[in-house]
This record gives structure tokens, sequence and C-alpha cells, in this order.
């Protein structure tokens, strides 16, 4: 009997490996960051080779520090940051160019020229999405469009894209293998979610050769085995990749949202809120994005997703850039020190505004400065502008579902906060539930490798071993309440449309 199941947790600023055990506990892991680039204003981009070499440095770690023995394992699984596109050569396995990150924003006048052409509403109805940067399709077609080699290699059938995942699995089964999960295909802007093909138009219309296009496959599935040519991971050679989901479908899955209605918020270096909305997709007439979250024993179960560019990277600016604080629990215990704000709001768009505003050209900005506003009041404005992008969403999320939230499961680094989760429930008027594990995206990943393998038997069995940590209620009334977000609100519209097109 095997006794563990590997978690490649491949996110925007670092790559990690947990190994679970059978009751989803943490019995190993290791962090590699990475290097980000940012070449030009709003460009981010990442080196593929460090991608998969901190991958790979973290999987070894993780085994090493656990002394694992790689014959335990009975399968891996892949959760990923999704946008983010590499395009390589498959003969030689070497980028054409760097990976383009989802913040990347260099496409947006390719979004102006396609709305400009009236693809948004055919977008829409075929991809669930809005025509943005954000998303993998006008990024593929820039590499294609800058890239000399590129549409030559296209032309030769040589070359390939992926997400992360599909070049982290082409990598480990040796050039074998070229997949996707429908979570991550229903991000590229490419993909058709209730055909579940991708587009033929929206390939010709973006220029895109249908041959570069990975297959298409169920989240949880046998989609290879780890190649014997792997330098330093020899000994896990043969070792069924089984799983693959993008990073806020698997928080999703961890969370054990299996339910319709059922949703969780994810606060990484971004916010995410997903709701499960079943095998019935819910058309979105409040900005949201309608997706997949996961495909599952021959089903397909649709979401609604809202997402906030920037969280956690605000207390990371809060502490590199600005240097007000030395470590993020430091803005924790400024941020208690204080009853409010006193007045300030900061609105995060450094990178435009996501959900519900999706403002290409909106940037950060600070409102309601007087002379009396100290560091810590600023620590709070930091937290609080994250639970206001979050309250946002969610308010967005029950027009469209026709579901009040009752209840938010929470993960992420920065869910840990308490004072941050406390500002979210009194502001959503909801429960916020966090689990004691808040691993839940590698959780989720490792989820969908184990159901693949009969490592878990079913969803049953997963949604009991779920443990809450700490439940947090409202404490403020609606009249507090409304008057804090018409602040925001107001804060968010001087923000707007800032970097002139």
């Amino acid at each position: 009997m095997k006794k563990y199941v590997l978690a490649l947790d491949q996110g925007t600023t670092s790559s990690r490996t947990i190994v679970f055990d059978k009751k989803g506990r943490i019995v190993s892991k290791a962090q590699f960051e990475f290097e980000q680039i940012y070449p030009k204003s709003g460009w981010v981009e990442h080196n593929p080779y460090e991608i998969l070499d901190s991958q790979l440095r973290s999987l070894s770690s993780a085994l090493m520090n656990g002394r694992i023995d790689p014959k335990e394992i009975a399968a891996i699984g892949i959760t990923n940051q999704r946008e983010t596109t590499i395009l390589w050569d498959k003969v030689t396995g070497k980028p054409v160019y760097n990976a383009i990150v989802w913040q990347c924003r260099r496409t947006a006048p390719i979004c102006e020229k396609l709305k400009a052409d009236g693809l948004e509403a055919y977008v829409k109805e075929h991809t669930g999405l809005l025509i943005d940067a954000y998303f993998s399709a006008t990024k593929i077609k820039w590499i294609l469009d800058n890239v000399p080699e590129a549409r030559t290699l296209a032309a030769e059938n040589k070359l390939l894209f992926g997400t992360v995942e599909t070049w982290l699995i082409w990598n480990l089964t040796n050039k074998q293998v070229h997949i996707t999960d429908y979570s991550n295909a229903a991000r590229t802007m490419l993909f058709d979610i209730e055909k579940l093909c991708w587009d033929e138009h929206l390939c010709r219309e973006l220029g895109i050769p249908m041959n570069i296009l990975p297959e298409v496959r169920e989240s949880s599935s046998l989609y290879g085995y780890v190649s014997e040519d792997l330098p330093g991971l020899k000994e896990l050679a043969g070792v069924p990749i089984s799983g693959a989901i993008g990073d806020q479908q698997a928080a999703l899955f961890g969370q054990a949202c299996f339910k319709e209605g059922q949703a969780k918020n994810t606060y990484g270096t971004g916010c995410f809120l997903l709701m499960n909305t079943g095998e019935k997709r819910i058309h979105s007439k409040n900005n949201l994005i309608e997706g997949i979250a996961w495909g599952v024993n021959g089903k397909v179960t649709y979401d609604l997703e809202g997402s906030a560019f920037n969280a956690g990277s605000v207390i990371k600016w809060l502490r590199d850039e600005l240097r007000l604080i030395s470590e993020p629990s430091e803005c924790d215990f400024l941020a208690e020190s204080v009853k409010d704000a006193n007045g300030i709001y900061l609105v995060p768009a450094f990178t435009g505004l996501g959900a519900p505003y999706w403002d290409m050209y909106a940037r950060g900005c600070i409102v309601g400065l007087t002379r009396g506003v100290n560091r810590a009041h600023f620590a709070r404005a930091v937290l609080e502008s994250i639970a206001y992008q979050v309250t946002d969403l969610v308010d967005a999320m029950s027009k469209d579902s026709n579901i009040i939230m009752s209840e938010m499961r929470v993960d992420g680094g920065a869910s840990v906060s308490n004072v941050m989760m406390q500002i979210q429930a009194n502001l959503t008027s909801a429960k916020v539930n966090r689990p004691k594990l808040v691993e839940t995206t590698a959780l989720g990943a490792a989820y969908m490798a184990g159901l693949a393998v009969g490592f878990w038997k079913d969803f049953d069995e997963i949604e009991k071993g779920r443990e809450v940590d700490r439940i947090f209620l409202p404490t403020i009334d609606n009249d507090t309440r409304e008057a804090s977000l018409k602040g925001w609100h107001k804060a968010v519209e001087r923000s707007k449309s800032w970097e002139e097109i």
C-alpha cells in the first residue's frame, strides 16, 4: 500500500512541493523562489527553465527533508499559476521566449483591437471570459508576432504552447505528454467551455495555429509517468502523474466545496473568489468570469470567479518597496493597534483593476490623507484594501447566483491574519471559515492525483477530512459597513482610467 501523494504547487513567485499522507496531512514540504523579470513598466516575465529548475529542486528537497521513500508515492498532482504562457520548440525543448506572466499588461493594445473588431460578445458566450490581457490568448499572439522564429516553428509543426502545468508535465515525462486540463484550458480565452474544445474561430481571429495547442483532459486522470531520464530524480521513475488543475480551482476542491453555492477565497499574490455552480453554467451579468472548476469522473463542474490582482503583493510592497514593515506579521501588529485607518483608503490597482471593474488602465492610489495618519493607519489600510476588493467580488457573485453567501472558506498565505479575516467578516456580513490546513491549493492537486489512482475513494472521504481552525463572525452593524464601503467605492473611482490609452 502506497503511503503518500506528491503535490507540485507552481506559483507566481515560488515553486513548492508538498507531500501528503492518506489523511491529507503534510508530511514534508520544500519551497524555492525564483526571479521576477520586469523588462518594461507593466510587463512581467519568468524564465521557464527557472520555473522547472525550482520545481524539481523543491521536489528533491521535499523527499529528502521528509526522508520519503519514492517507492511509497502513489501519484503526483500539479497545480499552477494559470494564464502564464510558455511557447517552446518541441524538438529541442527550448522556450522561444520567457514565460509571459498572468499579471503582465503588455497585450492591452491587442485586447483593445479585439474589442474594436466586435469580439467581446463572442468571447463571453463561448469562453465565459472577458477580453483582457490577463488571459493566455493575447500573450500567445504577442510571442508569435514578436519572436521571429515562433511562426516558423509553428508552420513546421515544431512549436508547442502550454500553461505552466503543461510545461512541467511535458518535461517530467521527457517530451512524451503534451496536455492540459479543463480548468486551465478555460483560462486561455481560446476554449469553448460548453462544447469542451478549442475554439477554431478565436484561434483564426488571433492568428494562433491550432497545432500548437495541448490535448485537453479531465483534472483527475492518468496523463503519464515520470521519466527515468530526470537528473537527480531517477528514483521517481514510473510514478504516475495523474492530477492537473489551476491553482484557484485546486483550492476550491481542497476546501471541499463540492456542493453548488459553496465558495472559497484564496489570499495569495492576488485574491481569487470562486463559487461552485454545479453542472450548470451561470451567465454573469456582473463582470465575473464563468469557467470550469474541474472535470472528474466524466462530469464537468462549472464555477463563477472574481479576481483581485493585488492582495498579498500589497503587503510585500509595504515591506520591500516602502519598507514600513520588516515582515508580514508586523503589518497585523500595526493594524491591530488602531481601531480604523483614520479615513484613508488604499486602492492597490498596481496592475489595473480586476473584477467587477476590469479596468486595465487603473492605477494604485491613496486618498483621504491627513496629517494625523501614521504608519499603523497605513498598515490597516493595506489589509482593508484586500478585504474591500473581496467584498466587491462577494456582492457581484451573490447578484449573479441569487445565493446570499452565508459562509466563505478561506485559504492562502495571508489568511493567517486574524485581523484581516475579522475585517473580511465585517465587510461581507458572512462567516469566514478558515481550515486548520491552509495549504488547500496543493491539497486540491493531491486529491485530484489520488482520486485517479484510487488513493482516495471518493468526494465523501475527502470532505470528512476537512478540519476547521477558526470561524470569524461579523461584529459591526450594517450602517457602519455601508459607510465604509461607500468610501471605498469613492476611492476606486479615483483610480480608474489613470493611465492614458
